[in-house]
């Protein structure tokens, strides 16, 4: 298990851990991205038995969604695909890209100490909230070659691996938030949908790491 760098605890947006880092393949396609209410999202994904070129190009095509958007994570379930696959990319404007894949990614341990981040969602565009979350996490998966991999990670790679995670599992970053909140934002979504009302994009707010996935 690699080991974390001494400021590893003080991640900030962009900050990456290099584990789990894969080669950025093209050509790929812009998929639509699911908002809620849409019942999808509340899916509880399934495994991956085989990495074969129909995940390959699953992935790649997340890549393009996530870059587009502009977000740096995605999950699967996010563009319709209740497969347990992550992407996820730190990397600050000015760096090289810098994509991880996460296949059949799972919690094996999270710490004690907790932190609070400000986490936006590409299916719930133009709201932010804080969340708490536990600071450093242990995650397990499987990388684009089938290999078994596990990293540890603190700081918003560890947030973000959470809020990626909780999204294979139908959990949205809104349920760790008060009822009260959680049920004025669906209240909001649901009479936008009900009246065909477009969601403003969020294309408009060109800051990545707002936007975990």
């Amino acid at each position: 298990m690699p080991g974390l760098p001494a400021d590893a605890g003080r991640a900030k947006a962009g900050s990456i851990d290099p584990a789990g880092r894969t080669a950025y393949i093209a050509p790929m396609a812009k998929r639509e991205i699911l908002i809620i209410p849409d019942k999808r999202l509340r899916l509880k994904s399934e495994p991956i038995a085989a990495i074969d070129k129909s995940i390959r190009a699953l992935v790649d095509d997340m890549f393009e969604t996530m870059y587009e958007a502009p977000g740096i994570g995605l999950a699967a379930i996010q563009i319709g695909v209740a497969k347990r696959v992550v992407t996820m990319d730190l990397a600050k404007k000015d760096e090289p890209k810098a994509p991880q894949v996460f296949i059949n990614p799972e919690l094996t341990w999270k710490s004690e100490e907790k932190a609070t981040y400000e986490e936006g969602c590409l299916s719930i565009p133009e709201y932010y909230e804080e969340v708490e979350r536990p600071t450093g996490v242990k995650v397990k998966f499987l990388d684009l070659a089938g290999k078994p991999q596990e990293i540890e990670a603190r700081g918003l790679l560890a947030t973000c691996l959470q809020h990626e995670i909780d999204h294979i599992n139908g959990v949205l970053f809104i349920d760790h938030i008060s009822k009260l909140k959680r049920d004025m934002v669906l209240k909001k979504f649901k009479k936008a949908q009900k009246r065909g009302e477009p969601v403003k994009p969020l294309a408009d707010d060109k800051v990545p790491s707002h936007h975990i996935g």
